[in-house]
């Protein structure tokens, strides 16, 4: 409810489908929950775009949902900004943040690729071209996720390039 609220809040919407935002942070979790999870990652995994994408400051969500849940949002969090530079910049910039996250963190990442990666490919197969590269890269740090995601997660980039 807490993501939902702070998804609308912003009139965030699916890009290519205009469906509620929701749908995306559920899919995650439904992914997430296909191996093995702890309630923390599932919690991450609805609020993963929290802040980034709304209003929701740290101190909120801390307050909201405690350290464990808060600190694994921080590491799904992208750290770039777009000052930093160009989109190849700022996505190393990122994969560097998210190669030092912890298994808990890693795991839903892929999680977020694999939702995100379905999408772009059957909405936008141009884009998918440059993005599925883009993951391919991340995919080479998560070293920690878990491995049954992270071979789906390969095998979609890889068989829509």
């Amino acid at each position: 409810m807490f993501a939902t609220a702070a998804h609308a809040a912003v009139g965030q919407i699916r890009k290519y489908t205009l469906d509620p935002y929701m749908v995306h942070p559920i899919e995650v979790a439904h992914i997430v929950r296909t191996v093995p999870c702890t309630d923390a990652m599932i919690a991450a995994a609805y609020l993963h775009d929290v802040l980034e994408d709304t209003r929701v400051t740290e101190a909120e969500l801390r307050d909201a949902f405690g350290d464990e849940i808060t600190n694994l949002v921080l590491w799904l969090t992208d750290v770039s900004k777009p000052s930093d530079g160009v989109r190849a910049v700022r996505k190393r910039i990122d994969r560097e943040h998210t190669a030092k996250a912890p298994a808990e963190a890693q795991t839903v990442k892929v999680a977020d690729l694999i939702s995100n990666s379905r999408s772009i490919t059957k909405y936008d197969p141009e884009f998918a071209k440059v993005y599925l590269q883009e993951k391919l890269l991340l995919l080479e740090v998560l070293t920690k996720a878990d491995a049954t995601l992270r071979q789906q997660a390969y095998k979609i980039c890889k068989e829509n390039l």
